[in-house]
Order: C-alpha cells, then sequence, then structure tokens
C-alpha cells in the first residue's frame, strides 16, 4: 500500500513521483474531472426536458451546478479510482489557487474516499518543499472552492444567457463573456479615441552645441516668459490648444524661420543645475508584471508566456534530477521568504561585491484586490545562473528563466544613482526684427554614477519616446554666464499622435489597474477576444474588429453596467468576499441573477431588452452626394458596406469590406472608393489568349485577386479559376501578362507513369509552391520555379522518401471545393487524431453530427469560420535515454511455445518503434 498522491498535469505527477519515491504514487487529473456540460448531448436525460438544463445550473433551486464528467476525462478518473483501491491514504496536492483548490474539491466528491485525506500545497516543486508540505498537511478550504465556483457559475450564466442574443442580432458563432467584454471594450474605447483624433501640426527649434568635444542638443522652451506649445497641449479631437493664450504655438516654417533670423549673439548659459537622485529596483514578479515584461522584452504572448512558465514551474532534468527552477507562477505576490532573501544577498555580493547590496528588500503589494498572495515568481534557487541552465533549458525556457532570475536578483540590488543636469541657455533677439526680447533652449543630461542594480535588469516600458529619453548622455562641463554659440539651428515640424492602440502589454496593465479579472485569467482573456475575431495583431498592437464595436454598441446601450469597467471590478471584489467568507455566495448568485427590489437581475433584463434591440451599425460618414449615412454591418461572411443609392433611395449599395482595415482608420473617402468599384464592377485586363475568356482584377474579403471568366450567378456552377495578388501588387497596378501567369496555377505537368494520374504544380495559401499527384503533396525546393517546374523534375520529388512523421499520417478523405476567396482547396482530412477540415490557413475538428462524405462547401466554410483555428507548430521531441535493463538469473529453463512466440513478436515491436 501506498499513498495516492493527486495533481493536475502529467508532468508535475511524473517530477513529485521522482521526489517521492515508491511509498508514493502519483496520479494526474489532466486538468478538472468535473464541468458544467458544454453541449446538449452532455445533459444527462433526466434533466433535459428542465427549462434550467441548458444553462448547467439550476437557477429555480439555490443555483445548484449541474456537474458531469466528460466524456475526455472518464479515463482519468477511472485511472484515479483504481490507484484509490490500492490506497491508504489519499494526498490533494493541486495548485495553492482557488482553481487548485476547486480541483482538489471536486477529485473529493468523485472518489468519496474512506480512507484518510489531507490537503497539502507547495510554491515551488522541490523535494525540501514537499517534504516541508507533507509535514503541515490542511483541510480544504471551502470559502476558495465557494469562490471558483461562484466564478463558474456566474461566467456560465452571463455567458450562455447574453451570447443568443449577439447570436440574432450580429453574427453567429459570437460570444459575450463577464470579463472578455470588458476587455473588448476597452480596445473599442480606444479605437474610438482614435478615431476621433484630430492631429495638429506645430513646429519647435533645436539646436546643436559643441564644447570640449562633446556635442549636446537644445531645443526651444520659451519665449520670453510663455512656453512654447508641444503635443501635449492639443486637444485630441479639435486638434486645437487646450488653451489659447497660454502657450505660444509656432504654426508654420515661416514663423519659425523668422525667429531664427531674428537670433542675435551672444548666447549665454543661464542656468546649469545638477541634481542626484536614486533610482530604486522594481519588484519581483507577479503574474501580471511576468506576462507584460515578456510582452516587452521577449515578444511572447500572454498565453506563451504562461505556457513556458509552467515547464520551468513543473519540472526540468537538473542534475539528473527532475526539478521545478521556478516558485509557482499564478499569484498577485511581490513578497520573497527570508529563504530567498538570504540566498540573493549572498548572490549579489558574490557576483558583484557588498556595495551592490543594503541589506534586503521587503515589498508589499499594492493592489487592493490582491488574492492567494504566497510568494512572488522566483527561481527556486537563486544560485542557481542562467548560464548553468543552458544546456538543459529549451531556447525560449532559458530566456524567461533569465528574465525571471534578472528580475528577482536585481530587487535586492542597491538603488542606481544617478546626476542629472538641466541646462538653459538664452538667446536675444534683434530689437528690430521681432516682438520677442529673448528665446530660451533647455539640455538635459544624465549620468550614472552608480549603476547598483542597472548591472543586472531596466524595467522595459509601453512608451519608446520616454525610454529613448531616458538614455544616457553626459553634458560637458558648463558654468553660469558663460558662452556658448550653436553649431546649428534649424525648424521641425511635428505632429501630434493618436492614443496608442493596446499591446498585450499595456491591456494587462489596465486590466489589472481596473480590477478586472485576474491575473491567472489574463492571458485566457486575451487568447479568448482574439479567436473570437474582436481584436487582430497587426504589428504587436491588438486591433478591434468592426465586430466587436457591434457587440460593444450593443452592450453598451441595452446592458451597459455589464460592461461597465467598475461593475466588473466590483464583482471580482464580491468573489474575494466569498473567498475570506464575508459573503454568502448563493445570495449573491441569487442577487445577480434573479435581482432585488430595486435592481432587475441578468434574467429580467435580458427579458426586457431584446425586443428592443435594434441592428448594430458602424457609421462611417455622410455621402458627399446623398448625405445618407455610410455604415459598416456585420453580417454571416464578416463586414460589408453600407448606403442608399444616390438613383433610388429606396436601394441598398453593398459592398463586401475587406480583412485589415481598423475602424479607426477607414475613411468616408476609402469606403465610398470600395462601394463604387462594387457598383462599377471589375476592371477587365484582357482575354486570355488560350481560353478567350476575359480576365478581371478584383478585391474580396482577403485582398486583391485576379479571376479567368465571370463569376456564375448559378449556385452550383463551377467556380472561375482565381489567383491572389502578389504583396508588391494592387488592384490598379495589376497588367495581364502577370495576371495570366498566375493564373497559370495550378498546371498540369502531365501523368505520373506508374499511375496515370495527374500531377499539378500550385502555390499553397502562403505561398509554398508544391507539386500534387493524387493524395501525395512535395513541398519544392527553393532552386525550382513553380511556374516552369518539369514532369520529369516533380517525379524526382516524389521518387524521394517523405520528410516527417505527419506527413504519412495526412490522408485527404474529401475534397469539398475551393475556396471562393482564395481558390485553395477546401478538404477533409484523416490526421493522426481524426477527421478535421483545412483551407490551408485554419484547420477545425469535423463535428460528430456532420458526415464527411455528405459536407457542402458552404457547410465547411461556417464549420472553419465558426471554430477554425491557424494549424499549431510542433516542437520537436526529444529523444529520450535508453533504459537500462538488469538480466536476472533465468530461474525456470522450461517455457512454452507461446511466451516464446509473444516475447519474440513484444522484441519485434519495440524495436520497429525505435527505430521509427
Amino acid at each position: 500500500m501506498a499513498s495516492l498522491v493527486v495533481v493536475e498535469s502529467p508532468a508535475k505527477a511524473k517530477t513529485l513521483g521522482r521526489l517521492l519515491g515508491k511509498e508514493y504514487t502519483t496520479e494526474a487529473t489532466y486538468g478538472h474531472v468535473r464541468d458544467l456540460p458544454e453541449s446538449a448531448a452532455e445533459i444527462p436525460a433526466k434533466f433535459k426536458k428542465e427549462k434550467w438544463a441548458r444553462l448547467g445550473v439550476n437557477v429555480e433551486e439555490e443555483f445548484e451546478p449541474l456537474y458531469i464528467v466528460p466524456a475526455s476525462k472518464k479515463e482519468h478518473v477511472k485511472r484515479l479510482k483504481d490507484a484509490l483501491a490500492d490506497a491508504d491514504q489519499l494526498i490533494l496536492a493541486t495548485d495553492e489557487d482557488r482553481e487548485g483548490e476547486s480541483i482538489s474539491w471536486h477529485v473529493l466528491e468523485l472518489l468519496k474516499p474512506k480512507i484518510p485525506v489531507q490537503r497539502i500545497a507547495f510554491h515551488e516543486i522541490t523535494k525540501r518543499a514537499i517534504l516541508e508540505a507533507l509535514e503541515n498537511p490542511r483541510e480544504l478550504d471551502e470559502n476558495l472552492v465557494r469562490a471558483q465556483e461562484s466564478r463558474r457559475i456566474l461566467d456560465r450564466l452571463f455567458g450562455y444567457e447574453l451570447s443568443p442574443i449577439l447570436w440574432k442580432k450580429v453574427a453567429r458563432g459570437l460570444s459575450a463573456g463577464r470579463v472578455q467584454s470588458a476587455a473588448v471594450r476597452l480596445c473599442v474605447m480606444r479605437e474610438r479615441e482614435r478615431r476621433a483624433f484630430v492631429r495638429a501640426t506645430y513646429f519647435d527649434i533645436e539646436t546643436e552645441y559643441e564644447k570640449d568635444g562633446k556635442r549636446f542638443r537644445g531645443r526651444l522652451t520659451r519665449l520670453d516668459d510663455k512656453k512654447i506649445a508641444t503635443g501635449k497641449d492639443f486637444v485630441d479631437t479639435t486638434g486645437k490648444l487646450k488653451s489659447e493664450g497660454s502657450v505660444h504655438w509656432l504654426e508654420t516654417q515661416a514663423s519659425v524661420q523668422d525667429l531664427i533670423d531674428a537670433f542675435q549673439k551672444p548666447w549665454k548659459i543661464s542656468k546649469v543645475e545638477a541634481k542626484p537622485i536614486k533610482q530604486r529596483p522594481a519588484p519581483p514578479f507577479t503574474t501580471s508584471s511576468l506576462q507584460q515584461e515578456a510582452n516587452r522584452k521577449l515578444n511572447f504572448t500572454a498565453k506563451y508566456t504562461m505556457q513556458v512558465a509552467q515547464r520551468l514551474y513543473e519540472g526540468i532534468e537538473v542534475g539528473g534530477e527532475r526539478q521545478g527552477v521556478i516558485t509557482y507562477m499564478r499569484t498577485d505576490s511581490v513578497t520573497l521568504s527570508d529563504l530567498a532573501l538570504g540566498d540573493a544577498e549572498r548572490v549579489i555580493k558574490d557576483k558583484f561585491g557588498a556595495d551592490y547590496h543594503k541589506g534586503w528588500r521587503k515589498y508589499t503589494t499594492k493592489s487592493a484586490n490582491a488574492q492567494e498572495a504566497h510568494e512572488a515568481i522566483r527561481p527556486v534557487e537563486i544560485a542557481r545562473t542562467p548560464d548553468s541552465l543552458a544546456r538543459v533549458l529549451k531556447r525560449d525556457e532559458l530566456r524567461l528563466y533569465e528574465l525571471i532570475w534578472n528580475r528577482t536578483l536585481a530587487s535586492q540590488m542597491a538603488d542606481a544613482r544617478i546626476l542629472r543636469t538641466s541646462v538653459e541657455i538664452t538667446a536675444p533677439f534683434d530689437p528690430s526684427l521681432g516682438a520677442f526680447s529673448e528665446a530660451t533652449f533647455a539640455s538635459s543630461g544624465k549620468q550614472i554614477e552608480f549603476p547598483g542594480y542597472l548591472r543586472v535588469y531596466v524595467e522595459g516600458g509601453d512608451d519608446p519616446e520616454a525610454d529613448l529619453a531616458d538614455q544616457e548622455a553626459i553634458l560637458p562641463p558648463l558654468e553660469v554666464g558663460g558662452s556658448i554659440e550653436p553649431a546649428s539651428v534649424e525648424g521641425k515640424s511635428h505632429e501630434t499622435s493618436p492614443p496608442a492602440r493596446y499591446t498585450e502589454a499595456s491591456l494587462v496593465k489596465k486590466l489589472e489597474a481596473e480590477g478586472i479579472g485576474r491575473p491567472s485569467t489574463y492571458a485566457t482573456i486575451i487568447d479568448t477576444i482574439q479567436y473570437r475575431s474582436y481584436v487582430e495583431k497587426q504589428g504587436n498592437a491588438l486591433v478591434p474588429t468592426f465586430t466587436a464595436f457591434a457587440v460593444t454598441s450593443l452592450l453598451e446601450k441595452h446592458f451597459a453596467d455589464y460592461v461597465d469597467m467598475k461593475f466588473t471590478a466590483r464583482l471580482e471584489q464580491n468573489l474575494d468576499d466569498v473567498a475570506d467568507g464575508s459573503l454568502d455566495w448563493k445570495k449573491y448568485l441569487e442577487d445577480f441573477y434573479h435581482g432585488v427590489s430595486d435592481s432587475p437581475g441578468l434574467d429580467t433584463r435580458i427579458t426586457e431588452e431584446e425586443p428592443k434591440i435594434d441592428y448594430q451599425e458602424f457609421e462611417v460618414g455622410q455621402h458627399p452626394d446623398t448625405g445618407q449615412p455610410v455604415v459598416v454591418k456585420v453580417g454571416r461572411y464578416g463586414p460589408y458596406l453600407q448606403t442608399p443609392s444616390p438613383e433610388n433611395p429606396d436601394e441598398k449599395l453593398i459592398a463586401s469590406l475587406p480583412d485589415g482595415i481598423p475602424p479607426a482608420d477607414l475613411t468616408i473617402e476609402q469606403a465610398i472608393e470600395i462601394i463604387n468599384k462594387k457598383q462599377e464592377g471589375p476592371r477587365n485586363l484582357g482575354t486570355d489568349p488560350k481560353s478567350g475568356l476575359d480576365v478581371f482584377v478584383l478585391t474580396g474579403r482577403f485582398g486583391p485577386y485576379v479571376q479567368l471568366g465571370e463569376t456564375p450567378t448559378e449556385k452550383d456552377a463551377e467556380k472561375p479559376r482565381r489567383a491572389s495578388l502578389p504583396k508588391d501588387q494592387t488592384e490598379d497596378s495589376i497588367e495581364l501578362p502577370l495576371a495570366l501567369k498566375l493564373l497559370s496555377l495550378p498546371r498540369e505537368l502531365g501523368n505520373h507513369p506508374e499511375t496515370g494520374e495527374e500531377i499539378v504544380a500550385a502555390n499553397g495559401r502562403f505561398g509554398r509552391p508544391y507539386v500534387r499527384h493524387q493524395k501525395d503533396y512535395r513541398s519544392l525546393e527553393p532552386t525550382d520555379d513553380v511556374y516552369t517546374v518539369t514532369l520529369e523534375r516533380a517525379l524526382e520529388l516524389f521518387a524521394q522518401p517523405k520528410k516527417g512523421r505527419a506527413a504519412a499520417q495526412r490522408t485527404v478523405v474529401k475534397e469539398c471545393g475551393k475556396h471562393p476567396e482564395t481558390g485553395e482547396a477546401v478538404e477533409v482530412i484523416d490526421g493522426r487524431y481524426g477527421l478535421y477540415i483545412t483551407d490551408g490557413e485554419l484547420n477545425a475538428g469535423m463535428p460528430k453530427d456532420v458526415n464527411a462524405d455528405d459536407l457542402s462547401l458552404e457547410k465547411a466554410l461556417e464549420i472553419l469560420k465558426e471554430r477554425g483555428k491557424p494549424p499549431k507548430r510542433k516542437a520537436k521531441k526529444k529523444t529520450s535515454a535508453k533504459k537500462k535493463t538488469t538480466k536476472k538469473a533465468a530461474t525456470k529453463k522450461k517455457a512454452t511455445k507461446k511466451a516464446s512466440s509473444t516475447k519474440k513478436a513484444t522484441t519485434k515491436k519495440k524495436a520497429a518503434k525505435k527505430s521509427s
């Protein structure tokens, strides 16, 4: 008999198993073992007729959740039950946050153990920490469980009640989420600010000086006693000065040149001020600050940051032993244990000297909503430098570990001592040429006298201009009253900039500041709003789509409080109150869903508001010819433009809106041009000499493309040949010769000599050229040209063995047709994990209720739109070391033929497996 230790993940179970030894059996739950039903098929038969069953929560009886064991988890539950039968003690060792507490509770509810049960928690996966946890078990925290359960129920009610409204009034496949909707609204509000923004142009005068061989720059700051206007002095929505008369606005190049021409000599140094300052290090990482810095410095997404951090926490091979190298990565705390503080002190003094450590720094969490605060994210052993792990960590694991190690060490190092110097230089004017008597120019310098923590770490920021301005610049020795002449004086034109779009880092920072969600949920929030096409990434910026605008406008108009930042933050506080036992969770859910006397609940609000909801639209502006609004609506296939016809107001002119146009950047001129082009019809480039068909250039949802022949009006007619334009071509620049070349693909190269089947050459969705024979695809080499590749060369490629194991497991079971926008094949693939649909860019699992043989192109496109995801890049698997075996002396000489043959067969299978 052994103690059964239950954790969430198999990696963590493997690490604990090695650390604890044979007296313990470790098993993983693979996340939650129970959850609310996700579909009607998962609802137990006896509840199907209940009105509340679709919610998975009995809103009529104290909000009792309907928990089921999903099909994917039944095998794991059975394994846990089997392991429990051979155990004399159950140890619940799931993570120490609410989620982990909830998983442990669900395990207890399912297993109903009759043996002693202990709950342990540890902040790092090391033998010392685990043994200490085993010596100090605790009871399961029911309040944490109820807080997590309340969050799950709250999110289910919010999403399942509001999402159907979005399906009816905006588009299918959308979802409303208690936290995600607030995050989307933040992005939309920022985009509205950008759309309302009016640029303002202003000038300033910059100078360059040289003294003692050093050059430094200056900028005009005052004319007499009045300051020169800078970008912050203008109103974003009007482009005008915030306060007329308070600053001097240099509006034109001519006015600037007049000032420059009026300067007289000598220029005097009127002020020199040197001020020593101390710069303190940032505290060690919390979940949110780690996500922000990893995004700024490593360009990691929040989701990827947490995935890498999870691997570092759960364990890697170090010195022949598997162990965690960082502490728990879901935390609001910035505190460090005394053990960690002592380790940091020793490392700092050893690497940099005693001057770089001036005592332990103890940080406190500032966030009022901080919860589950245990310890900051730090290396388990601070003495374990990144260099020492370079051979055992993968590249991104090492980069993230180094970030955590540097930040932890820097947080305990001495302040940086910096000398900031500010200088003012005055230039007199020729009295006869201007209305001012003198101009004041300012210069500044920064000299690091003692680097302190800067030897290790500099915190990133979201304002590149501010970061640039904060770099070290050493000024030469200057004295008040001394003369100095500029080496150059020139006027510079500037434009005010709209508010920057959110990046993942700045959105996480904003969510935390507003108290929306929890750090452990930020990665999921950002991933969800991208998956649902509420925001799209352009570079590092999160750009809200027109769908986001439609959804946000609907929610603001009819359910304003549910997307209000303070309301959302207040819900988080209520969940915290449930967690500490000061709020009854059932009463809280009752008030939220059914309401109280002076405030209707969610169910009443939906009943009252749904009949009032109109179709949401985004107004671009007024048509200059008709004065009628030009609007963007969201349809089944994405956003489109609509406006009344100038000839017939009852007729609507409609045109699809190409992907990738941010709402803030869509002008009325662009919109009218797109509509007019749609009405004019596609541009005819000429005639294809082979087919006699006209060649057209059109613009679709995925950008411009060329097409051979006209678009058929019959629904079942064969689609014309199409080809996307190269990146260096536009709808206006493309000419017939290039169009014909593009349309020559796919090229028929000839028939395979063995099968007699046709071989074709074509370009993939992402421009990767290939040749195809039946269901066999081979990529062309860089030296091959898809437009000239021959049949002989294609046969050479097919004669070569396939690269990669996955290729052999990919079989096309049905070709549905070609994508209407890209011309690429939409296929059903029998892959390693079953059937899925792909169009080359998106993959979607085949729904259980859909037969591949009956799948139409339209249905396939609909499934891809609703549930399609980009293909995942498969990481290279490490080759596992061969297990050593020891020979045992035979105790029996006789063996049956059956045993002998079985052994031989097993040996052959193992050998084949290793060789593959």
